[in-house]
């Protein structure tokens, strides 16, 4: 029997590559974990934490605004964009330092180092020029920002923007930005700087943002951020960036020209597999870069797996967890366990934020199902006192054979707080009439999702 340094080795100290390092120790096995940077991944480092601590300072200019309506004058209000940065670094490198603790106390050896493939059981740590050999071998080294434009692969002046990476590091607040992309890190971030006080251009190619979510979600959201003020250009790229004196000037496919001190690429993610040397241990990639795997996460090297946005299935952190366990469960514990990629919550952090879960009324429609829609929008409680127009859009997509709800989608304040005990009865198989048959609590906004008795229209499958 061939004897190895270790039962797992772990390539990347993320969310998933954690979660399984610290699972398997707990069965016993020998584990070692390389992180080449800082424990967490993009998750805490770069990425959901710090995002959200980001959505929440943006969110008190718009609190302080409201609090008049209700008799508060909190005076003249100011932001310091260095202490926000200040501090949410702190709280990094505190969850930073309990990731590290946590992998320690169960017994996991951590190296600081970059791992690379030299076979299928063998790995060169490229800093210490070591090697090291293991049973098995899970990849989970995430994803990153990507540059890539698309249609015009390299636009002059490209090296002059920033991604998302980098605008959790800015020196300064930008008093005028520039944002390419319509995916959720674009609109988030949009969201983000036009709250701390920022004049905000949103571009995207596409005809609305948010490709894949439900169609009222994304109408929704561009009428709330053009009511904002945000400036939001549809159909639109920028195919040349140059800088003038202190300002970035972008030029259009539509001939425009923008000025503005920062423009940030939020234009996609691409995996962290091309420079692992993944061929030498039989370990294929597909067309984006991605580790292609089975239902169980094994890779085409039988010893060898890939969890989380390596694989390019499903980019959320909590996917990355619920693989990684089923990835301990499959090769530790004597226990074949499949992802379960079915009616994944999900939520977009803009103002107001967007949670979402089960089929959206197009993705239902294409799947063969005969539909009843119910659809409410309404101006919260919060605002009839606050003044401003934000409206809230709730919307239920329902079998109309079986009555069962396939997929539930919010545009609203606290929307990915309700959509989370919402996704507990989509997950259950839960019908309209179950909707109908639980009591509201009243006064919220949730209230309308057992409330919505008239239904708006049926659509049948094309």
């Amino acid at each position: 029997m061939t004897s190895y340094d270790y039962d797992l080795f772990v390539i990347g100290g993320g969310s998933g590559g954690v979660r399984a390092a610290r699972m398997a120790a707990m069965t016993g096995a020998r584990v070692a974990l390389a992180e080449e940077y800082r424990m967490g991944g993009t998750c805490v480092i770069r990425g959901c934490v710090p995002k959200k601590l980001f959505v929440y300072a943006s969110q008190f200019s718009e609190n302080v605004m409201d609090s008049k309506g209700y008799g508060w004058d909190f005076g003249d209000a100011r932001f310091d964009w260095p202490t926000l940065i200040a501090n949410k670094d702190k709280e990094i490198a505190r969850l930073e330092g309990l990731y590290t603790k946590n992998v320690l106390a169960a017994g996991v050896t951590i190296l600081q180092d970059r791992a690379v493939f030299e076979d299928a059981h063998t790995l060169r740590l490229l800093n210490s020029n070591k090697t090291v050999t293991a049973d098995k071998i899970l990849i989970a080294t995430g994803n990153r920002p990507t540059r890539d434009m698309g249609t015009v692969h390299v636009i002059p002046g490209g090296e002059l923007c920033i991604t998302s990476d980098e605008a959790f590091h800015l020196e300064k607040l930008p008093r005028r930005i520039l944002i390419a992309g319509g995916g959720y890190i674009a609109l988030e971030f949009a969201h983000i700087f036009h709250g701390l006080g920022s004049h905000v251009s949103l571009v995207y190619r596409g005809d609305k943002p948010l490709r894949g979510f439900d169609n009222d979600l994304r109408d929704a959201l561009v009428t709330s951020m053009q009511t904002r003020g945000l400036d939001v250009l549809l159909g639109c790229e920028f195919t040349k960036v140059e800088k003038r004196g202190q300002s970035l000037h972008a030029e259009t496919n539509k001939g425009a020209v923008i000025e503005c001190d920062q423009i940030m690429l939020a234009i996609g993610r691409m995996p962290n597999a091309m420079a692992l040397h993944v061929e030498k241990a039989g370990v294929e990639l597909g067309k984006k870069g991605e580790v292609k795997v089975d239902e169980f996460s094994r890779t085409t090297a039988a010893n060898i797996y890939a969890v989380g946005d390596v694989t390019d299935r499903v980019q959320l952190t909590p996917v990355a967890i619920h693989e990684a366990m089923c990835f301990v469960e499959t090769a530790f514990r004597n226990n074949p366990t499949k992802p379960d990629h079915m009616h994944i919550p999900s939520a977009v952090f803009t103002t107001p934020e967007i949670g979402t879960v089960g089929l959206s009324e197009e993705k239902a429609l294409a799947m063969g199902f005969s539909i009843d829609v119910y659809k409410s929008s309404f101006r919260p409680l919060l605002h009839t006192l606050g003044g401003r127009e934000v409206r809230t859009m709730m919307k239920l997509v329902v079998d109309a054979n079986t009555g069962k709800v396939l997929g539930c989608h919010i545009f609203g304040d606290h929307g990915a707080e309700i959509i989370q005990a919402v996704a507990i009865a989509v997950k259950m198989g839960a019908t309209k009439k179950d909707f109908d048959d639980t009591m509201a609590l009243h006064p919220t906004a949730a209230e309308e999702l057992v409330t919505m008795r008239t239904k708006s229209y049926s659509k049948n499958p094309a």
